[in-house]
């Protein structure tokens, strides 16, 4: 039997102008990779936006690591 796993992630026109979000709040997925790219700390993140769940931020990352090693053999410069 396939567990059915709430998504992480949403989108919707009428919050944050249709940004996709984690589940359940205004807080958008761009803000974790700003984080994460200004060398803060996951933990860091989840400090200053207690409403996203470790868990969703994981599965965040996990989604856009699996993503992305789809497209391992094409060249990001397009």
């Amino acid at each position: 039997m396939v567990e059915n796993k709430p998504a992480p992630l949403s989108r919707n026109s009428k919050v944050m102008s249709g940004a996709v979000v984690f589940s359940g709040t205004r807080v958008p997925v761009t803000a974790l990779f700003d984080y994460l790219d200004s060398e803060g700390a996951l933990a860091e993140f989840l400090h200053d936006f207690p409403t996203v769940s470790r868990k969703q931020a994981r599965e965040t990352l996990r989604l856009a690591r699996q993503a992305l090693s789809r497209h391992s053999d094409e060249d990001p410069a397009g």
